[in-house]
């Protein structure tokens, strides 16, 4: 099995159970002929076992930190049972039939996502050792999850840096419907294309967040931003809000909002749907001196890279700036930021400066996370991505 040595000092991340190994800390590597490597200190010392990416600046993802423990079909099988039996456990899971299984690094399985959709499964399969195992992993889904068929949406930047292409389509048993409905657990209903859908299908990071956002939306006039399918507006119609404005730059999307707002019996609201770029609209809506009880801010991800960050930034406070303009004083800003690489610290910064360039005084009422099927392991931090402020704007 291959080796590598670390540099003088540079097994503390290690020993502090952090999964990751970038490229600078290595000081050996050239006998590296296999993907899974045994990680020595520069003293000789044993620390770990982990899968090899020859491209990524990430050359190493810790597997396990147990010198008998081998990295094969039993391995996942006892991660990714640990896994579900955590989700199983949690109450709010009791009635979802979606949820995600692992959540990567979090669950002690770098670089795989598994997500379920009722009777499917939907897999990201991210780093390079991860996706040489694909055989092992599947087998795994099958007989632990028991699916009537997995897809992959394998995309995205993080199989790019690893010098893989993108890899969508059926890994097993059937395709799914084009539309197919889920249940949240929160009780609201979604239909879904998995093919098509954002991230390995949807959303489920946000459902408790809908649902805690709701309670607030008795008598309310709404604009729901770059909204997708309608989960918060949905959510909050059900929970009383007078009026709702749902922006989203994808048709298809708005559609799928529209029957969702029936499928969960949420039509008597009266429901704008707006096809719209949000940034030109706000402005839009700005200008005409139109005002709403409750924004709702959740953007995709703004920073794919370190050095997208700054630009990040820029377009949060942006975006933030506009919506305390068109709050009633008193209204409420739900507003909520995906980009790993953005802080909460530098998120709430963010809010800050939009507040003070707005004029307008800001409490945050509450704060939210992901989902609890989204855990995150304390020493991988980088796992807790989804932050959202919910404030109140005067």
């Amino acid at each position: 099995m291959s080796e590598i040595v670390l540099k003088p000092g540079r097994e503390r991340s290690i020993l502090k159970r952090h999964p990751w190994i970038f490229s600078g800390a290595i000081d050996k590597s050239a006998d590296v002929d296999d993907d899974i490597v045994e990680v020595y200190a520069s003293d000789g010392t044993w620390l770990a076992r982990a899968l090899w990416s020859p491209y990524s600046q990430i050359r190493a993802r810790i597997m396990t930190w147990q010198f008998d423990e081998p990295i094969d079909m039993l391995f996942f099988r006892r991660r990714i049972a640990q896994a579900l039996a955590m989700r199983i456990a949690h109450p709010a899971y009791n009635d979802a039939n979606a949820m995600r299984i692992v959540h990567g690094e979090s669950d002690l399985l770098p670089g795989l996502i598994i997500d379920r959709y009722g009777d499917f499964v939907s897999v990201q399969l991210l780093s390079r050792g991860i996706d040489a195992r694909r055989d092992d992993i599947v087998a795994v889904i099958i007989d632990i999850l028991k699916p009537r068929g997995i897809i992959e949406r394998s995309d995205g930047d993080m199989r790019q840096l690893e010098g893989l292409p993108d890899n969508d389509g059926v890994l097993w048993g059937e395709a799914p419907p084009l539309s197919l409905t889920i249940t949240h657990p929160t009780g609201l209903r979604e239909t879904l294309d998995l093919d098509s859908g954002q991230k390995t299908g949807g959303y489920l990071d946000q459902a408790l967040n809908r649902v805690a956002l709701a309670a607030y939306a008795n008598d309310a006039d709404v604009l729901d931003c770059f909204c997708y399918n309608g989960g918060f507006s949905v959510a909050l119609a059900l929970g009383g809000a007078r009026s709702i404005t749902a922006v989203d730059a994808s048709g298809p999307a708005l559609v799928a909002l529209q029957n969702d707002m029936q499928l969960n019996g949420a039509t008597s609201t009266p429901l704008e749907v707006v096809e719209a770029d949000v940034f030109k609209l706000l402005r839009h809506y700005r200008d005409e001196d139109r005002l709403f009880d409750i924004i709702i801010l959740d953007p995709p991800k703004f920073a794919h890279s370190q050095a997208q960050v700054d630009r990040a930034t820029r377009g949060y406070k942006d975006i933030n700036l506009l919506a305390m303009k068109l709050l009633r004083p008193g209204g409420l800003l739900a507003t909520y930021s995906c980009s790993g690489l953005v802080s909460a610290d530098l998120f709430q910064k963010v809010i800050f400066g939009a507040a003070i360039d707005a004029h307008r005084d800001v409490q945050i009422i509450e704060r939210h996370t992901q989902a609890p099927d989204h855990p995150v392991l304390l020493s991988f931090p980088e796992g807790e991505y989804l932050k959202g402020l919910v404030c109140r704007v005067w």
